[in-house]
């Protein structure tokens, strides 16, 4: 047992101290059904376990692990006493007994699954507590405090990687263009591979290919090129380019951002409109984030939604904006923080000081085109910064 693993329970009973009014937290997993608790826990995820284990963390006092008996070892690196159990019943009577006298106990777990990314524990373990008569409450606020705030070093690892997406659009841009004059073929997939080879010269990574779309692609929210299936780029084509990546280091968080560009001189007054109709919901949404986060209030992720949605609504055009606003942004390009959402999901969580998250409202005509723009806006106490300047007020005309 090493002390960074003593400090982070530390660190999570501290939290639990101050005012969340819970007994404890409960960790629980079979065969990596719940990959939160080894990223907030800090454990391997690639260990090979086959039986069940919990992690009980209460508010005061020592943590207990129960585990199977041909497996005691998994969890050593943790504090805490052990406790072992062979048979099914065995285990109910010891995790009852470690939980006796507990009335309110956070685990992973969301009412109705309002916010999936956080509800990783099955109905029936829910069940299984419940029936020890402990009211279990989700995690999810908790989770975002372990997994979604940034130290200094991981948001100067985001500056730097917005910074360098940034100027690999402008290069992206540039390479169509040169294209197009040379007479060089290029396809999407080409332009895709382009961006991908800039991202490693920059010394970054990313979890997937860049978005590289023209015209009706572009009404695909998330289409991709592949090197079989991939339309060939012309004059007079909208291109739509969404990317992510973020340093090669440990504990690097990513930059995620999304540009528009069209091949040619005029950019047709349908797009331009539309476009428009993009940046206002985008900007209505930082703009409201920026006014209540000065004021000292952080706002639910369903509140920013919302203020984007409805503008965009308000243009006539809400049904052609089919996704999330935003979503959370860290070690993962999606996050386990607050996402900015009241469609898909109604995310009741704040935002938090020392998080990140993308705005990145979209409207896609099918069978024309679609545009979409996305910042990444990261919350310090009494600011919104957006890193990768400038932003995207119109557009791109490549030629």
């Amino acid at each position: 047992m090493s002390q960074a693993y003593q400090e982070r329970v530390a660190a999570i009973q501290r939290e639990l101290q101050a005012g969340s009014a819970l007994d404890g937290w409960l960790f629980y997993d079979f065969r990596g059904s719940d990959p939160l608790a080894y990223r907030v826990l800090r454990l391997d995820p690639s260990r090979h376990v086959t039986r069940r284990w919990y992690y009980w963390i209460p508010a005061a006092g020592e943590p207990v692990k129960l585990l199977h008996r041909i497996e005691p070892h998994v969890l050593d690196e943790l504090p805490g006493r052990t406790e072992l159990y062979v048979g099914w019943e065995e285990q109910r009577a010891r995790l009852s007994a470690i939980l006796n006298g507990r009335r309110r106990i956070a685990m992973q777990f969301s009412p109705f699954n309002a916010i999936p990314y956080v509800s990783r524990v099955d109905a029936g373990t829910i069940d299984l507590i419940r029936s020890f008569g402990v009211e279990v409450v989700s995690s999810a606020d908790l989770v975002q405090r372990f997994e979604a705030v940034w130290t200094e070093e991981q948001r100067a690892s985001h500056e730097y990687a917005t910074t360098a997406l940034r100027r690999i659009v402008d290069d992206a841009f540039a390479h169509v263009h040169t294209a197009l004059t040379t007479g060089q073929p290029l396809t999407e997939y080409g332009l895709q591979q382009f961006i991908l080879g800039r991202i490693r010269d920059a010394g970054m990574t990313t979890s997937s290919p860049p978005i590289a779309a023209v015209d009706v692609h572009s009404a695909d929210p998330h289409y991709g090129p592949t090197a079989s299936s991939s339309a060939s780029i012309r004059r007079d084509n909208l291109i739509l380019i969404d990317l992510w990546a973020k340093r090669t280091e440990p504990g690097a968080v990513y930059g995620d951002i999304t540009w528009t560009g069209y091949t040619g001189t005029q950019v047709p007054s349908k797009h331009r409109t539309i476009f428009s109709h993009v940046r206002s919901g985008r900007d209505a949404a930082l703009e409201f984030v920026r006014h209540q986060v000065a004021a000292g209030h952080f706002p639910f992720g369903w509140e920013v939604d919302d203020v984007c949605r409805n503008t965009i609504r308000g243009s006539g055009y809400g049904e052609f904006f089919v996704h999330r606003t935003g979503h959370s942004i860290g070690e993962e390009v999606h996050g386990n923080g607050a996402n900015i959402d009241n469609l898909e999901t109604q995310d009741s969580r704040r935002l938090m000081p020392r998080t990140c998250f993308s705005i990145e409202p979209g409207i896609y005509l099918p069978g024309e085109f679609g545009i979409r723009s996305e910042l990444d806006v990261y919350v310090s106490d009494r600011d919104a910064v957006v890193y990768g300047q400038p932003l995207q007020t119109e557009i791109v005309p490549i030629f």
